[in-house]
């Protein structure tokens, strides 16, 4: 429907956290739902960076296969309640209908699996409610759409703000260390560094 990079991410405990699973046609669903039986994980997370609706295709899926909600900023939760009304403004209809969210997570909060440790990034603009999610450890973060190769996330959506996003982005993730391998909600990775001083809405 959308293309959206969904994230399975896990260490040698075989614990796992699951971001943005964006998955709207069957075959998406049992494409990640195999990969997960092949590599033998047990999902402990569903994380979306933002509520909006590419995001959240698999979120039903997720709760009815492997009994997870998911995990996201209190402050998008509105946009569940869109969710239907956008998709035919798109000229579709959803499969599933929006399910409710398990957890708030906050700025500063923790999520925790296995030996791995990913700290949420509150960074609005794009939407509301827009969480980065930062490993420090492994030195890279899943910046939904919030930052790109080139580029940052639109803000003509409900509660987006244009200023707010930059200003976000360069108080909140450009601050963090350049070598921070940046894996965003569409397209390909790049680094901080390299978005510091490449990226055009930055010059």
């Amino acid at each position: 429907m959308f293309p959206v990079n969904c994230y399975v991410i896990w260490d040698e405990t075989k614990e796992t956290a699951v971001i943005d699973p964006g998955c709207f046609y069957d075959e998406e669903k049992q494409k990640l739902k195999d990969f997960i039986a092949t590599n033998e994980l047990t999902i402990k997370h569903v994380l979306n960076t933002h509520l909006h609706l590419d995001h959240i295709f698999g979120n039903p899926f997720m709760l009815q296969e492997f009994g997870l909600s998911a995990e996201a900023n209190k402050a998008d939760e509105f946009w569940l309640e869109l969710a239907p009304k956008q998709s035919r403004s798109f000229g579709f209809q959803l499969k599933d209908k929006p399910v409710p969210l398990g957890k708030h997570l906050c700025d500063g909060d923790s999520i925790t699996f296995g030996n791995t440790r990913l700290e949420a990034i509150h960074v609005p603009g794009h939407s509301p409610g827009s969480l980065v999610y930062y490993c420090k450890e492994e030195n890279c973060m899943f910046s939904g759409d919030v930052l790109f190769q080139g580029s940052i996330g639109r803000a003509d959506l409900a509660g987006g703000n244009f200023d707010d996003l930059k200003e976000n982005i360069c108080s909140r993730l450009f601050v963090l260390p350049n070598e921070t391998v940046v894996y965003p909600g569409h397209g390909a990775p790049t680094t901080i560094g390299i978005e510091k001083v490449e990226n055009p809405f930055f010059r």
